[in-house]
């Protein structure tokens, strides 16, 4: 039944992917109504999040984060339904550049696999064509969570791969270091989501006490590869920069917990410039701290 009903939206889906941006947004509008107004979509997360996130704001400025947010989740999805259809140069008109870029070629140009993190920040659905379209001769390796619905997730697999991008299951993410030890590869991966409490590492971020993946961390310092923080920025509606920020060159010198610490410090002082592009959604902060 599951499976019937996703080829009967099949067509809906890629027909609103064939939508030329401004009648995208025109949709995303529409759907940002149905979402907030009509059936109220997490409201009460939100809200709570925006609480503790920002004490020192008042009720109206939480307000109007919230209600800018809606219309942010609304454009990332589209956005994301979007790179089943858009073309390169479509692309390239919407992020025409990535700062950093010198950086990261010293490194892959001499043989050397990196590491880029990133959080639920701007457009990370993006990142991955953004940067396979401006540096083409490199590997990159997204490592991704699976869906549950194996239909959506061959979709969203296609519409992420569709640059060129290579994505492996989280339970595939040691093959891919080793892998990356012999070829020159961009190893990117998503680090805010929320971990086992038991296994996590517990740092105060956006004035809450937060359960944090270790996995990233680990990796990065075992294999010694240099780790960046990848900032995918929205500059305007649709239109986003990336900026690749070296966080650490040798991550077997640091200690532990620094580079996770390092990490979540730049997502926080992201998410304060910006703070309606973040996943306000999700509920992140629903583990507390073992005793």
């Amino acid at each position: 039944m599951k499976k019937a009903l996703f080829y009967l939206f099949l067509p809906l889906i890629y027909g609103i992917s064939l939508l030329p941006f401004p009648l995208l947004y025109l949709f995303s509008d529409f759907l940002r109504l149905l979402i907030y107004n009509v059936f109220g979509y997490r409201k009460k997360v939100v809200a709570e999040n925006l609480k503790n996130a920002f004490p020192e704001k008042s009720d109206a400025e939480r307000k109007q984060i919230a209600k800018d947010f809606y219309v942010y989740l609304c454009d990332v999805l589209l956005e994301t339904l979007k790179l089943l259809t858009v073309s390169e140069k479509g692309m390239l008109k919407r992020c025409q550049t990535i700062e950093g870029l010198d950086k990261v070629n010293s490194f892959l140009s001499n043989g050397q696999s990196i590491i880029t993190v990133m959080g639920h920040f701007g457009n990370w659905e993006w990142a991955n064509p953004m940067f396979r379209t401006l540096m083409k001769e490199y590997k990159l390796t997204a490592v991704y969570k699976t869906l549950s619905n194996e239909n959506f997730d061959k979709l969203f697999l296609k519409a992420r791969t569709n640059f060129g991008a290579t994505l492996i299951p989280m339970e595939q993410t040691l093959r891919a270091f080793v892998s990356a030890k012999s070829t020159p590869t961009n190893i990117a991966l998503i680090a805010d989501q929320v971990p086992s409490p038991k296994n996590a590492q517990w740092i105060n971020f956006l004035n809450q006490d937060t359960a944090c993946f270790v996995g990233t961390e680990k990796l990065a310092r075992k294999f010694n590869f240099p780790i960046f923080y990848g900032k995918v920025i929205r500059i305007g509606r649709g239109r986003y920069k990336m900026v690749m920020e070296l966080l650490e060159e040798n991550p077997s010198n640091t200690q532990e917990g620094e580079i996770t610490k390092k990490h979540m410090g730049v997502l926080e002082d992201l998410i304060r410039q910006q703070p309606a592009t973040w996943l306000w959604s999700h509920k992140r902060w629903k583990h507390k701290r073992p005793s």
